[in-house]
């Protein structure tokens, strides 16, 4: 079974056919190219970013699971009305801002494991391949100037509104907008360029001084790295108009060429029922949550743990309940540290069937929940066989194998190891043989406040027989 996603521009469920012939063997494809919308870096990234961030990360992860290859570009918006308006506030230069919320938005991905991208391209590197696309745009006499700037005549261009469902009637041609962003509905000639003002950043080009408007960015991105058609391109549902709209209708005008085979867009995340928002007290950054305790594993798990096209509705108890849920699989990969019973043919069986039937869930438009409830099928039969005393030491190999498989497209259930978060592993290794040798020597006042130590970081010690093992809580 091949991969089908939803494309939002045809409302069906589709097959990722890389670069749009069909091959006998998946080996023989080229890469899949994606593009993603990234960070406006003007402040920090909320939850709701991540949660399209999170599903780009997961997209790219099946795919190289699958066995295709993939060439991703992320873009980082470094020039827009938000970041003019922020370097202006604090009186530094445009780049001076801009790299300094590019350099903590990257941090924030490591933090949530999201694989690095082939490709990061900014904004403000890409200038030459916007004025490419705006004279390409006036020879064909779809662009036009007024005042200094330059707009996409709608009308000119004779096709809009197929990605959003806009009917003729709702398109208003003729009036312009200047704004980046405009309400939902209301169509109007929007800016490719616009006119240089005074103590704004500027590039020098054929048609004058002045900067890029929003949706040029995206589109000359695009052309700059790919050359040509790609294959997937992602955002959040909030981008369907006008900014996606927009670049098909510049992309596809200037160069007479379809601009993307499948449009992909992850729905809203509300938080405790409500839209996001500074003024109702539920807007929270990533840091905002690690600053109040919550473990970035969780945060994770719980952002992926929906299915990209329906509403998730962000909780603190639903991050409580996907701490739990990451539990089971370190209650198990516990357990299986010690299996020493008798060997079992079934885990051979069982195993190869979870990632048949993994994969048969997330080839039907990536369906997390339902790959993800064959996962803890999985995880129920092995705890009974370890209950039996019916998994050797092999099996138990196999076992962590096969979530090792799993896991990288989950990028949770190995995630201290993944992300880097177990530097100080062998401290704590130091901590706990200090802590058996004080008990050895009766120095049980020192053996309790190591335990109390590591668990106030986080780190549970069990004791067993064969010795004391260690997890941090998730």
């Amino acid at each position: 079974m091949a991969l089908k996603l939803y494309n939002t521009l045809t409302c069906k469920n589709q097959e990722i056919v890389p670069g749009g012939i069909e091959k006998e063997k998946r080996e023989d494809y080229p890469p899949v190219t994606i593009y993603s919308c990234g960070p406006t870096v003007y402040s920090y990234a909320h939850i709701g970013n991540f949660r399209t961030f999170i599903f780009n990360d997961l997209l790219r992860r099946y795919l190289k699971f699958s066995g295709y290859r993939v060439d991703h570009a992320m873009n980082i918006t470094d020039v827009d009305d938000k970041t003019i308006q922020g370097s202006r506030q604090e009186n530094i230069s445009l780049k001076e801002y801009t790299e300094r919320y590019t350099g903590i938005f990257f941090e924030d991905l490591k933090t949530l494991n999201i694989e690095e991208v082939e490709h990061y391209p900014r904004a403000t590197d890409s200038i030459d391949a916007m004025v490419d696309i705006i004279e390409r745009l006036f020879a064909k006499g779809i662009a036009y100037e007024k005042d200094g700037s330059i707009y996409f005549s709608i009308e000119k261009h004779g096709s809009y509104g197929n990605l959003s469902r806009l009917e003729s009637r709702e398109v208003k041609p003729g009036l312009r907008y200047d704004t980046d962003e405009y309400a939902k509905d209301d169509v109007r000639d929007f800016a490719l360029w616009k006119s240089s003002k005074e103590g704004e950043p500027s590039w020098q080009t054929p048609f004058g001084a002045g900067r890029p408007g929003w949706h040029i960015e995206c589109s000359a991105m695009v052309r700059k790295i790919y050359g040509g058609t790609i294959d997937i391109h992602t955002g959040g549902v909030d981008l369907v108009f006008p900014h996606h709209e927009n670049e098909i209708a510049q992309s596809e005008a200037a160069y007479g060429e379809p601009f993307v085979r499948h449009w992909v867009h992850a729905e809203h995340l509300l938080v405790d029922g409500s839209k996001m928002s500074k003024s109702k007290g539920n807007f929270y950054t990533l840091r905002d949550l690690l600053e109040r305790g919550h473990p970035p594993r969780a945060i994770r798990y719980l952002l992926l743990s929906a299915h990209y096209r329906k509403q998730l509705n962000f909780t603190f108890a639903g991050l409580q309940q996907a701490r739990s849920a990451l539990e089971r699989f370190d209650n198990l990969l516990l357990r299986l540290r010690d299996a020493a019973g008798e060997s079992n043919p079934e885990i051979g069986a069982a195993s190869a069937e979870l990632l048949a039937r993994f994969s048969e869930e997330m080839d039907n438009d990536l369906n997390i929940s339902g790959a993800l409830g064959r996962l803890f099928e999985y995880i129920h039969a092995a705890n009974g066989f370890i209950d039996e005393n019916r998994l050797s030491a092999k099996d138990a190999r196999q076992i962590v194998e096969t979530l090792e498989k799993i896991d990288t497209v989950l990028g949770v259930i190995f995630y201290s190891t993944a992300a880097g978060d177990d530097s100080d592993s062998g401290r704590i290794e130091a901590l706990i043989a200090e802590r058996a040798e004080a008990k050895k020597q009766k120095n049980f006042s020192r053996a309790d406040e190591i335990r109390a130590l590591l668990e106030a970081e986080g780190v549970i010690l069990e004791d067993t027989r064969e010795g004391t093992r260690w997890k941090k809580k998730s």
